[in-house]
């Protein structure tokens, strides 16, 4: 009896522990959102803090969070002249990106070195981001950390502009100079849980590049990027997933923001993004005037359509991951029915949404 139960035993012990890797795996949760003609869309943080400024984690942390997250490319960008914690750190401001980087090449997460410049704003808080050297950057007059980071090949961005008002976040002379001189890049329209119009309208206005970001201090708590649920981000749109092919989307103003279940960008890059992401399949069912069609989406929006023609529902919901019902009275024909709408979480202007058509097969 004592032996059966031994076998036994060791028997359950063997088949636990041959699950047990697999039980232990980490899962990634990818973020859907479909290549557009020409390019690959992949999904960037470019504002993040750790310990090493004033985050609230580890640097090795926000690799984990964003391998979990379903985040393609991250970086790290501490301030450099605000470190809460520095009695405890060591006095170097490329140390964060050397403590995450190991972690980053082991979970396939690229890793983007970059840095905070924090001022009083104006002229405010701006990222440098593709840099080689953070320490140089730190330098007592504003514009000289910028051309600091510019010649060393930084893509620099302003981050939150309005965050303290609009009379100290409006366009001023100084943001005039750096964008004469060639040394903005963008500026974020999304930052956490704040869109910005105004930065939206410079950035159609000025040919700057638009960016969501997170700028995220705490631990994140998310298992994943729910549709609903996630922090803010940017969307790639890229010749090539390395460095290089980031930056040049960048400098080409191929991006859009993501959050707030809103969408926001160039109706170059967000009208394609849309008519890949939607499956319109043909009638299935038709009785009378009345035509049933499925429609699916296949991104990580959920898309809300409203009429701007004289034909379908008034509006329509197009939920994340997921195929939908649609109802239309069509009348009797044999040409294919287009139906206009407009979506009205995807800006392609402070006040333009996105126009679009369905066309149903017939």
């Amino acid at each position: 009896m004592f032996t059966k139960f031994k076998m036994a035993w060791s028997t359950l012990m063997l088949s636990s522990m041959a699950v047990l890797p697999q039980a232990l795996a980490e899962v990634r949760h990818e973020i859907q959102f479909p290549d557009i003609p020409g390019y690959q869309t992949i999904v960037a943080d470019f504002h993040t803090h750790t310990v090493f400024s004033d985050g609230k984690v580890w640097p090795t942390v926000r690799m984990d969070e964003a391998w979990r997250e379903g985040i393609d490319a991250i970086a790290i960008t501490d301030h450099i002249e605000y470190l809460p914690h520095k009695k405890y750190m060591i006095e170097d401001h490329n140390a964060s990106y050397q403590v995450a980087l190991p972690t980053a090449q082991q979970k396939n997460i690229m890793l983007i070195k970059g840095t905070e410049i924090t001022r009083e704003t104006p002229p405010g808080h701006f990222n440098a981001v593709f840099i080689k050297d953070v320490n140089p950057i730190k330098t007592p007059e504003f514009m000289d950390a910028v051309k600091a980071a510019v010649d060393q090949g930084g893509f620099v961005f302003w981050n939150h502009p309005t965050w303290k008002g609009r009379e100290k976040g409006d366009w001023k002379d100084i943001h005039e100079t750096l964008y004469q001189e060639k040394l903005l890049g963008g500026i974020e329209v999304l930052n956490g849980g704040t869109y910005y119009p105004d930065a939206h309208k410079w950035c159609m206005d000025k040919g700057l590049t638009m960016l969501g970001n997170s700028d995220i201090h705490s631990p994140s708590l998310r298992h994943k990027s729910e549709p609903g649920e996630h922090r803010a981000l940017t969307l790639v749109f890229v010749k090539e997933f390395t460095q290089d092919g980031i930056k040049e989307a960048l400098h080409e103003q191929r991006t859009a923001a993501w959050g707030q279940n809103k969408i926001i960008g160039h109706k170059e890059h967000l009208g394609p993004l849309f008519d890949a992401s939607i499956v319109v399949s043909p009638p299935h069912h038709k009785a009378g005037k009345s035509l049933w069609v499925e429609i699916k989406n296949n991104s990580h929006l959920t898309y809300n359509l409203k009429r701007t023609g004289d034909k379908g529902p008034l509006a329509i919901t197009l939920d994340a991951d997921s195929k939908v019902l649609v109802r239309i009275e069509a009348g009797i024909g044999k040409n294919d029915l287009r139906l206009k709408y407009k979506v009205e979480n995807a800006f392609v202007g402070p006040e333009e949404a996105l126009a679009v058509t369905l066309t149903i097969p017939r």
